[in-house]
């Protein structure tokens, strides 16, 4: 994962410019170009940090607002209880009961052409309520806590109450939530390019994909065309799957591997 980072951000400074068009039109990987070039002789090692860049930048953006919404609504529901809570309940069960892809296909459809922004935008506004409820059950359970009813009693302000006695407590349920709408976000807005329905201003995984499928790549046996981009999807979302799982085990205790097993294994 950390390898996939790496490139993301190191990679487009230091490869060619990804636009640029060469005399070897769908030439296979060679010395000159290590990835091969497109049906217009673009170099595909440039496309390919070029995209893994932008479908990082999705992901980590729409982690940071899902989670943001998610902790707004689910935190402040959950700790405030009644009509609060039951209003933004009644918001996250509406958003729950709508597949998010599908509900993300039809507003990208109807926001064509507006760009990057607004695929984040839109994927983000989709994948928050399944977090929010999570944490909603969290914060519920905490409120209940002998060290959250002392400072209720002790007179501490609400906001001062979320922030130091019930938030950290949840940094590490955030965190997998964080991780979650990160390899949700980049495989969502993969899939929202491969139909022709994201911003097109940035280059992403799923934007190399829809081209090399308009230009019949597969057809015409140009694997390094849609292979290294379909192959960094894969490995980001089982590096970011394990980091996730990593993450449970310290969240529940139950999922850690006593240490005498750890022993016996190795």
């Amino acid at each position: 994962m950390t390898a996939i980072v790496l490139f993301g951000v190191l990679g487009p400074p230091l490869t060619p410019d990804p636009q640029a068009i060469s005399g070897a039109v769908l030439s296979p990987p060679s010395g000159e170009h290590w990835f091969g070039t497109t049906q217009t002789g673009q170099d595909v090692l440039a496309q390919l940090a070029e995209a893994t860049r932008g479908s990082l930048l999705v992901g980590f953006v729409v982690g940071i607002l899902a989670t943001a919404l998610s902790v707004v609504v689910g935190v402040v529901g959950g700790y405030a209880g009644r009509k609060t809570d039951e209003t933004l309940s009644l918001l996250t069960n509406v958003v729950l009961v709508i597949p998010s892809l599908p509900l993300a296909i039809v507003i990208a459809n109807y926001l064509a052409g507006g760009g990057l922004a607004v695929t984040v935008l839109v994927i983000g506004i989709t994948i928050w309520a399944a977090p929010a409820r999570v944490l909603r059950a969290q914060t519920r359970s905490l409120r209940e806590r002998d060290y959250v009813s002392a400072a209720k009693a002790s007179g501490e302000r609400t906001w001062r109450i979320l922030f130091v006695e019930i938030l950290p407590n949840l940094l590490p349920v955030v965190a997998s939530q964080f991780v979650f709408s990160v390899v949700f976000a980049i495989l969502t807005e993969a899939s929202l390019a491969f139909l022709g329905l994201a911003g097109f201003g940035q280059l992403t995984w799923g934007t190399l994909l829809y081209y090399a499928q308009n230009a019949q790549a597969l057809v015409l046996g140009a694997w390094w065309w849609f292979v290294p981009p379909g192959l960094l999807m894969a490995l980001t979302g089982c590096g970011l799957s394990l980091i996730n799982f990593a993450i449970d085990e310290v969240i529940d205790p139950n999922l850690r591997t006593p240490a005498h097993k750890r022993k016996v294994s190795r």
